[in-house]
């Protein structure tokens, strides 16, 4: 497939999808559908397997619209006559299985059309991200008139045996993100998904059920299908940058930033690593001709690892220095393997997409030279625009902003991720920074609202919601399912619609339900159950990311975030829900706060301890002690100044810093913000495109995890001031902390509109700024509010 094939595909798939989101016939959400989950027979349920599906379909015109409905497990991808049309589905769970509806029409012909369907599911080394109930595919017509492709036993289909799993060999971590391929082209099944196939010994379709919409009653239930709440993602074509290092192969200078074919000798080992400049999701395409027998390996790496010299230290094994940088390093990373069967025109795209910056090509030939004709690779990723921008002409500001967008960009995909290569998992800890930056950045909340749904959907019969959802593998993290409704307040206060977050307050009142039931006869937690994560921090008294916890298994760090999280919750219900539960949350909150006061308030040290014994503590929670305004007025600034200043504290890596600055923005110092970005210099001091995992870069996990992207919002929420001034971003107030600066300026999406902002300084300040339509709101300049107009530019000159 060309590149101009690949661009125009991809376009296709874009339009098709989404323009057809909303065209589903309504028997189709309340009825059993026609069409019959199907599989391949005597195939086994839930093991590895490729399998391909096909039906030929006549047609007396080509249609105008022509209207499906398409769902698989655990991955599917519809072909029209060739051409893909769909991929999918998005990730969900058994009951809320997604299906996407897409107008084919623009793939059809009059006369014989073929339908076809890649369906594969990667068994034991299925994503972790990836619920499964077993092998199967569906395609339903939206009307009788389309119902003609609908699945059944007339479907002929077989076992596509060219593939089979590589288990990724990353001895260093955790990792739950899939098996690569190995693919043998030699018992690959050429050109299957095409009109003039011949298929007569395929087998014929099982049926396993019928499809169901979610609530339909049926004696079983399987996948619970509904239709798919976001958009289709982006697909771009992207070139790699430059070849960093080859052996045993002269290539063409030209490669791999134009599309320049050379040939690899027989019986020759040639590698090539390539450097794409930046990190990135992509599903690669490799294209090649010739070479029986040769195999052609793909790995991919964020980074590579500095030599360790046989040390089994794991820190030293662990060590990546300058992300630029080559020379003396090995390569280790996720990997896919293909097998040449010496025929022209072969061509490898992974069925899911990849993670790197790094991309080693290593081919051993055999009897016959092989042809390498191209190699690139398509960006994929939610379709969020960047619709932001600040600029205070200082570079490096722009380049935290370019580090924070691209690590968002990659942490979202059909969900939100912690991490894009190690994980895939949609942590709330995560998810909470996340959504914000989705929202100040792109003014896009459609993501946000699916996250909200999707650790909803996770809640126990115990109240809590999982860790991380969707998820094959419970896992639990009380105090995230305490952020998660720090979320709902979030989307509260910025977007205007208060019935999706009214909606959510019984599954708020679960959680809190949850954690009452370890609350001592003073409020305080006692021996909480499962992963008790506050931050990856690696101070005394931490352990696996847990704040310290006393003798009598008291730990401030739970107590505080508990209590943030009833004085949250008892404003949505005050202004959502019920007043007596708002009151019940209030009178909760208010014993709690007292009761931490006497536990952890030290009173020589005028510091709030991280347990009882007033032994530890902490940058997080005199933070905490900040945000839930447990900390007397007279003690705030102090206590923001020794967050700032006392190294004895144990420090929080960069994604709870997002609440430290919070804190110390509250305390009066967000002038200060800009001096607050020392772990961004590291990040591009090391030569990262993206933002690490932990503080230590040199020794980070996972190179790209959007957690630490919030100065993309402060810079914007801070620095130019510019906040939402009432719930649903009704009213907007502007309270900038320039600092030093002397020039700075924005644009931020609102619902209504853009928001402007200028500030200039000579010998006084000059303030501009524009609101939307339909959005009035207030400037706060040194504490004094001065009113702004809906939809008018407003200069305000002479500013001391």
């Amino acid at each position: 497939m060309t590149l101009m094939k690949l661009t125009t595909l991809c376009y296709l798939m874009t339009i098709s999808v989404f323009l057809q989101a909303q065209s589903i016939h309504p028997n189709i959400l309340k009825k059993p559908w026609k069409a019959q989950w199907i599989a391949v027979p005597d195939e086994p349920a839930r093991e590895y397997g490729v399998y391909l599906f096909r039906k030929n379909v006549e047609l007396t015109a080509k249609p105008d619209s022509f209207i499906v409905h398409v769902s698989g497990d655990n991955r599917y991808q519809l072909w029209v006559n060739g051409k893909m049309a769909s991929h999918g589905p998005a990730r969900g769970d058994a009951f809320h299985w997604y299906f996407e509806t897409v107008d084919i029409a623009p793939f059809l012909q009059s006369g014989n059309n073929q339908i076809a369907a890649r369906v594969w599911n990667e068994g034991a080394q299925t994503p972790l991200a990836q619920i499964s109930l077993r092998t199967g595919f569906i395609l339903q017509g939206n009307t009788p008139a389309e119902e003609m492709v609908n699945t059944d036993t007339t479907w002929k289909c077989i076992r596509d045996s060219s593939y089979s799993p590589l288990t990724p060999n990353l001895i260093y971590t955790y990792y739950v993100a899939g098996a690569g391929e190995l693919v043998d082209r030699r018992k690959a099944i050429k050109n299957w998904n095409t009109v003039n196939f011949e298929d007569s010994n395929w087998k014929n379709a099982v049926e396993l059920e019928v499809g169901l919409p979610k609530g339909v009653f049926e004696w079983e239930n399987g996948w619970m299908l509904v239709p798919r709440p976001i958009p289709p993602m982006e697909l771009t074509v992207q070139r790699f940058r430059e070849v960093r290092q080859t052996e045993g192969i002269q290539i063409v200078k030209a490669f791999p930033e134009q599309k320049t074919a050379f040939t690899i000798p027989a019986n020759t080992r040639a590698t090539l690593l390539l450097d794409q400049s930046f990190l990135t999701n992509a599903y690669p395409t490799l294209l090649f001709s010739k070479g029986k027998d040769a195999t052609l390996s793909l790995k991919y790496a964020e980074a590579l690892y500095v030599d360790e010299g046989g040390t089994t230290n794991w820190k030293a094994q662990h060590q990546k220095g300058n992300r630029n940088e080559v020379a003396g390093k090995r390569f280790v990373g996720r990997e896919d393997r293909i097998i040449s069967n010496g025929s022209d025109n072969q061509e490898f795209n992974a069925l899911t997409w990849r993670t790197f910056r790094y991309v080693q090509l290593q081919i051993d030939t055999k009897d016959e030279p092989l042809v390498l004709e191209d190699l690139y690779s398509t960006f994929t990723g939610f379709p969020f625009e960047m619709k932001a921008r600040f600029d205070t002409g200082n570079p490096f500001h722009n380049q935290v902003i370019d580090l924070g967008w691209r690590t968002a960009r990659l942490c979202a995909n059909e969900t939100y991720m912690d991490c894009p290569y190690y994980e895939q998992l949609q942590y709330i800890g995560d998810t909470r920074i996340q959504c914000v930056v989705s929202l100040y950045n792109a003014g896009d909340d459609r993501l946000m609202r699916h996250a909200i749904d999707q650790i909803d959907f996770s809640r126990l019969a115990e109240g809590i919601t999982m860790s991380r959802y969707p998820s094959s593998l419970q896992q639990i993290i009380p105090p995230f399912s305490l952020w998660w409704i720090g979320m709902l307040h979030d989307y509260w206060k910025y977007r205007p619609d208060a019935g999706f977050v009214q909606s959510k307050l019984p599954g708020m009142r679960q959680v809190l339900h949850f954690f009452n039931q370890y609350q001592q006869a003073d409020g305080s937690i006692k021996d909480a159950p499962y992963w008790n994560f506050t931050d990856w921090c690696e101070d005394t008294g931490w352990y696996r990311g847990i704040a310290p916890v006393g003798k009598n298994g008291n730990s401030a760090a739970l107590d505080f975030q508990l209590l943030l999280a009833y004085q949250t919750a008892a404003e949505l219900e005050k202004n959502l829900g019920s007043p007596e539960q708002a009151g019940l949350f209030q009178q909760r909150a208010a014993q709690l706060q007292q009761t931490i006061r006497q536990k952890y308030w030290d009173a020589s040290k005028k510091l709030f301890a991280d347990k009882p014994e007033k032994d530890l503590f902490s940058q997080h929670i005199n933070a905490l002690a900040i945000l839930t305004k447990t900390a007397a007025p007279t003690e705030i600034k102090p206590l923001a100044t020794k967050i700032l200043t006392d190294t004895s504290l144990a420090q929080a890596t960069i994604y709870f810093k997002y609440y430290i600055h919070q804190a110390l923005i509250q305390a009066g110092l967000g002038n200060d913000y800009l001096n607050w970005l020392d772990i961004y210099k590291e990040n591009l001091a090391q030569g990262m495109t993206t933002l690490a995992e932990i503080s230590d870069v040199n020794n980070t996990r996972s190179d790209c995890h959007a957690w630490g992207a919030h100065p993309n919002i402060e810079f914007l929420r801070t620095v130019l001031g510019v906040d939402s001034g009432a719930p649903g971003f009704k009213t907007v107030k502007i309270t900038p902390h320039l600092g030093t600066l002397t020039t700075a300026s924005g644009s931020i999406p609102h619902p209504n509109g853009m928001i402007e902002v200028r500030y200039k300084k000579d010998k006084t300040w000059t303030a501009e700024m524009t609101l939307p339509k339909n959005t009035t709101g207030v400037l706060v300049w040194k504490g004094k509010e001065m009113p702004l107009k809906a939809g008018e530019k407003i200069v305000l000159k002479g500013l001391l």
